[in-house]
């Protein structure tokens, strides 16, 4: 399957390295980069006036030997590719770190990089289990102390107003991905899954103010685009574990399966839903948060999750759908069975993949992928 020319190598740049050129030039200008590691933690917190958010990749990452003499073994690879490139200097120029307790992996790779790599500023948010109003009030006191203390350790104006400016900025950058996500759903889609996952990569890894203008300019001009990918042989919605590495979607594709629909923590679904606009903005975020329930650590909805995917295939029209989950991965390790199994009982085909963090054994993927695809008659 072709992959459309129309994608400047400006993105492709900004997904290769763990803090790109971009977080450089913010940083020389005299703001400090958040590196934060979950989708619960809220990004327009960390992007008031004077500081901005990075999400945490481990691109480039080959192993894990000094990750692995603290982290088990059989703990995700995610974890354990963070702590290899954290440990060989690669965040150094970071500001500060901000874990959520998503996960016990995530718990010990926030307890060993405070012991052994520890930046200025350092903090991890107690998320809860389940949602409700007990729940958004326990979250907005953890957001309440984690803006405080940016605030003191920054200098930097985390008040209501500038939260306010934050999140209406914050809903600019997610209408342009969510404009983006909406081109793939064409019949000759105009970008292809590699391509878009490069894009959102890019909008998380990069400086806010920085990456949005390039975003903008590059939807307009597909917006506007008569060219578009026609010579795929299925249409295929990627759901499961954290997935932010574009090469990995790029295998699938070259079998000719077009990846047309994302439902991971770093995919378009639920990450692209704006938020609130009205009320007190740490209330606003802290229901927004929890409200995505995108993980299945939010152990009472796994009947909501199942439901969005399934509403997710008629919407992007898929045929089917690849369920990827990380190697010693807890949470999607006990999600993935009964998924799969509500997915074919709809009549979904469905092909579930384990898989480590860093890219390996490409032919194994590609192989299961074509007789995934046979399977259903493509």
């Amino acid at each position: 399957m072709k992959q459309p020319a129309g994608i400047p190598t400006f993105f492709k740049n900004l997904v290769e390295e763990p803090l790109n050129a971009m977080v450089e030039k913010a940083q020389d200008s005299g703001q400090r980069a958040i590196g934060y590691t979950c989708s619960y933690v809220p990004r327009p917190l960390l992007d008031v006036e004077g500081i901005f958010g990075v999400r945490l990749r481990a691109p480039g990452v080959s192993g894990t030997p000094m990750a692995d003499t603290y982290l088990s073994n059989v703990i995700c690879s995610l974890t354990r590719s963070i702590m290899e490139l954290a440990l060989e200097g690669a965040y150094s120029n970071l500001g500060g770190w901000v874990f959520a307790s998503s996960c016990d992996h995530m718990r010990r790779l926030y307890d060993n990089l405070d012991y052994l790599e520890p930046l200025d500023f350092v903090h991890i948010l107690d998320v809860p289990h389940k949602r409700g109003e007990a729940a958004t009030a326990w979250m907005k006191e953890e957001l309440e102390m984690l803006a405080e203390k940016l605030a003191e350790h920054f200098g930097v104006d985390t008040g209501r107003g500038a939260l306010a400016i934050s999140i209406k900025e914050h809903n600019r950058l997610l209408a342009i991905l969510r404009g983006l996500d909406r081109l793939r759903r064409r019949d000759a889609p105009p970008l292809s899954g590699t391509q878009y996952q490069m894009l959102m990569m890019a909008a998380t890894s990069s400086p806010r103010n920085l990456v949005i203008e390039p975003l903008e300019s590059l939807y307009k001009e597909l917006e506007n685009s008569s060219d578009g990918i026609d010579d795929y042989r299925a249409r295929l919605l990627l759901a499961g574990s954290n997935c932010d590495d574009p090469g990995y979607i790029r295998v699938i594709e070259s079998t000719g399966g077009l990846v047309v629909g994302d439902r991971t923590c770093t995919g378009s679904i639920p990450a692209l839903k704006p938020v609130s606009e009205e009320g007190d903005p740490l209330e606003v975020l802290a229901s927004h948060s929890l409200d995505n329930i995108s993980c299945p650590r939010m152990m009472e909805e796994f009947g909501a999750r199942a439901q969005e995917i399934l509403e997710a295939v008629k919407l992007t029209r898929a045929d089917g759908v690849v369920l990827e989950t990380m190697k010693f991965c807890d949470t999607w390790g006990v999600e993935a069975s009964p998924l799969v199994s509500v997915l074919r009982e709809q009549g979904i085909p469905v092909l579930r993949l384990e898989r480590e963090y860093a890219m390996s054994s490409e032919g194994q993927l590609q192989t299961r992928v074509q007789a995934f695809l046979e399977s259903m008659g493509r």
